[in-house]
């Protein structure tokens, strides 16, 4: 561990208990506050791990108002934070109720200093373990087989996915064409207690409407003109199983109205038969299209609309996870050259340069064929853009992705943005973005923004 010493944020009015509190307290930096809106702009500045706090604050020391307010609005900016609040001897309910909106711990004042350092050891030591727990959760990725991924957004797609499974509700993939929305069916599939059983899936939009109700329900022997057997439906043959219905939003409105009775029910009706038959399925449903705007415009009901969509997971489209793109390229040409027999295939800077810079409009669908397309075409064992068939864009160089461009850029738009929010007010915006008032001047000289335009 780096010899730099921790920091402590110590709210408290009571200037004598604030220097006590210090001293004790002298492994740690420690950083001072004696209101709310000081305790706010400290944690912004500092982002410590482990904060102390009285309950009783000005304006009206007395009342725990501006404690618990305060207590939230921590727990809002900074939810790993560990608070630790001091209340008075006869306060246990109000420290109960702290703990219940997520303090980490409570003393009672007056404390001893080794008792409370001991807390705060161990609520720092906890801190910790939650950071090496999340970094070791995105060096892992997903435990979806089939997703590649380190982006923020899809790891939480996927920890959704993960957290679902085991729960016996539907589920409604959203997300553009191909996003990878079967993928994570069928991990949520694999998941969930039914693994051992069938998963069956069925496009809606790629079966004639007069053969999609057949396909879903089954028919018997001469129920109409060709039905020479018995034939169970996709959904009798999912049964103890999962049933995947992608592109749910073609479903023909009078096959809609059938499938909610089913989802009621939980009881079919094969074509030409009277008999009705339970079965017990999870239903997991996709589309690519606004599903409300189809119930707007009358082309979807409502009502199944609500029975399939328990839980509604949002998929982002692959123009909006950073990174993805090229580490799914590296994988898809290691995957295409072993089964092409190519040997050992590397992508070229500038075929990484036009996979980063390029839109995807396809999604994953599109950039497996581009790779699959490249490992075939190319002449050696490197794949170039030209291989890859894209254009590289001239305004996305590669030092365009050195790291000090980019956190300039993420500043300057950070201080923009901020400036603009709080009505051009230094004193206000630099308490916003944690820094003191003569770094963000310096900022704003950097930047070219006009102080005459701050107060």
């Amino acid at each position: 561990m780096s010899d730099k010493r921790r920091t402590l944020l110590i709210v408290e009015d009571d200037p004598a208990l604030q220097k006590q509190m210090r001293w004790a307290f002298d492994q740690y930096e420690t950083v001072v506050a004696s209101n709310r809106e000081e305790a706010i702009a400290q944690l912004r500045r500092h982002e410590p791990a482990v904060v102390t706090m009285d309950l009783g604050l000005p304006p009206a020391p007395d009342d725990v108002t501006e404690g618990f307010r305060l207590l939230g609005e921590i727990l809002a900016l900074a939810p790993d934070t560990k608070v630790v609040v001091l209340t008075g001897q006869h306060d246990r309910e109000n420290a109960v109720r702290a703990v219940g909106m997520g303090a980490y711990d409570f003393f009672a004042k007056p404390f001893e200093p080794e008792l409370l350092a001991l807390t705060l050891d161990r609520a720092l030591r906890m801190y910790d373990l939650q950071q090496d727990n999340r970094r070791l959760k995105v060096q892992q990725g997903s435990a979806l087989s089939g997703v590649i991924t380190r982006d923020a957004g899809m790891l939480k797609v996927c920890r959704l996915i993960e957290k679902v499974a085991s729960a016996n509700v539907t589920v409604m993939l959203l997300g553009e064409s191909g996003t990878g929305k079967e993928v994570l069916a069928r991990g949520l599939h694999e998941l969930s207690p039914r693994r051992n059983e069938r998963f069956v899936a069925i496009n809606c939009a790629a079966i004639p409407e007069n053969l999609l109700e057949s396909e879903l329900f089954g028919y018997e022997k001469g129920a109409f003109t060709g039905a020479v057997k018995q034939t169970l439906g996709k959904i009798e043959v999912a049964n103890k199983g999962t049933l995947f219905l992608d592109e749910i939003g073609d479903l023909p409105m009078p096959l809609q109205a059938k499938l909610l009775r089913f989802l009621q029910e939980r009881v079919i009706e094969r074509i030409g038969g009277r008999e009705e038959i339970p079965v017990d399925v999870r239903i997991v449903c996709a589309t690519h299209q606004d599903v409300k705007g189809l119930i707007q415009t009358g082309r979807f009901r409502e009502d199944l609309y609500y029975r399939l969509a328990e839980i509604v997971v949002d998929i982002p489209a692959l123009r909006e996870r950073d990174g993805d793109a090229v580490l799914l390229a590296h994988a898809f040409v290691q995957r295409f050259a072993n089964d092409h027999g190519r040997g050992s295939m590397t992508l070229t800077d500038d075929a990484v340069q036009s996979i980063e810079s390029h839109r995807w409009p396809g999604n994953i669908r599109e950039l497996e064929n581009a790779i699959k397309r490249a490992v075939i075409m190319a002449e050696g064992n490197c794949i170039t853009s030209d291989d890859v068939g894209l254009d590289v864009s001239a305004d996305d160089e590669l030092d365009a992705l050195n790291l000090r461009v980019v956190r300039e850029e993420a500043e300057r738009r950070a201080v923009v943005r901020v400036i603009a929010r709080v009505n051009g007010n230094v004193a206000r915006a630099a308490e916003v973005l944690g820094i003191s008032r003569p770094t963000l001047y310096d900022l704003m000289n950097r930047f070219g923004l006009k102080k005459e335009t701050s107060t």
